[in-house]
């Protein structure tokens, strides 16, 4: 039977079900009877959840002048719709475990995930374009179907790291060569079982190549330039890959972002990146 991103996805066992409390409160969100405490109490039944969002919340990233104790005053504070995706990305990166530390070092993975989170953010925001969180999630979320390679396929995974370390293509090119697919195929069949927003699917897929996107281009454009642009820095580790990515001249049309604001999104995310990855990740 040929292996394809959506049979192995089906064929993983520990890949199949979604953040429970990810998927809780999306049901919850589209309860109009629902209130801000039954999206607490969902949180709040995980406690290792629960410290792991106010560390973030309290970090230097939000720079809020008090600290924030409850769920619910978190809530208040950074909003229902900011809230879900740092519980989405906190979820996510705690489903992952047991990686081998011979195949990839997760510290420099995550590291590379949040600072590309953060500089998705901000690049953003350097647009005008609201709802920010989203495009942080985005960013952090980019290479989740590396760790579905990494997990469900180790061994194939590690060759293909090889060849494109020492080798003369890029990751994705040695994926699909060695494995049939590559680590953003996989990423959208995992974000598609976990029915995860379309926006997620599209950044998965095409974020090495946000001109083929279909409907999302714009999301997938800012997380392809924030790839880009903390791969070009060796502080912000890596996620398999050495190599800095080519970038697609229409994103960088479309996006229509100064080149000289890109040095100061670079200081601002290793202003920030520390604290961030360290409340993400603990």
């Amino acid at each position: 039977m040929l292996l394809t991103a959506e049979s192995l996805v089906n064929q993983s066992l520990e890949l199949v079900s979604a953040p429970t409390t990810y998927t809780q409160l999306s049901s919850l969100i589209e309860d109009e009877n629902a209130s801000l405490e039954d999206l607490s109490e969902v949180i709040t039944t995980d406690p290792a959840l629960t410290t792991r969002i106010l560390k973030v919340v309290n970090s230097p990233y939000y720079g809020f002048p008090s600290q924030v104790t409850t769920i619910s005053r978190a809530i208040n504070i950074v909003g229902t719709d900011q809230l879900i995706q740092l519980v989405l990305a906190t979820s996510v990166i705690n489903s992952f475990k047991g990686i081998p530390a011979d195949l990839i070092d997760m510290n420099a993975f995550w590291r590379h995930s949040v600072a590309c989170a953060i500089a998705a953010d901000l690049i953003a925001k350097q647009c005008r374009l609201a709802r920010s969180e989203v495009f942080f999630t985005a960013g952090l979320l980019h290479n989740i179907g590396s760790l579905v390679l990494y997990q469900s396929l180790p061994e194939l995974a590690r060759e293909a790291i090889t060849s494109a370390k020492f080798g003369h293509e890029t990751i994705q090119h040695a994926e699909a060569r060695i494995i049939g697919f590559d680590h953003c195929m996989a990423g959208e069949a995992l974000t598609r079982k976990w029915r995860l927003p379309n926006t997620l699917n599209e950044v998965t897929r095409f974020h090495h190549t946000p001109s083929q996107a279909e409907q999302f281009i714009l999301e997938v454009s800012i997380v392809h330039l924030a790839d880009i642009v903390v791969s070009s820095a060796d502080e912000f580790g890596h996620s398999g890959d050495n190599h800095v990515p080519p970038l697609d001249p229409k994103a960088w049309e479309l996006l229509t972002i100064e080149p000289q604001a890109l040095p100061d999104i670079l200081q601002q995310v290793i202003e920030k990146i520390d604290d961030l990855t360290s409340a993400l990740t603990a």
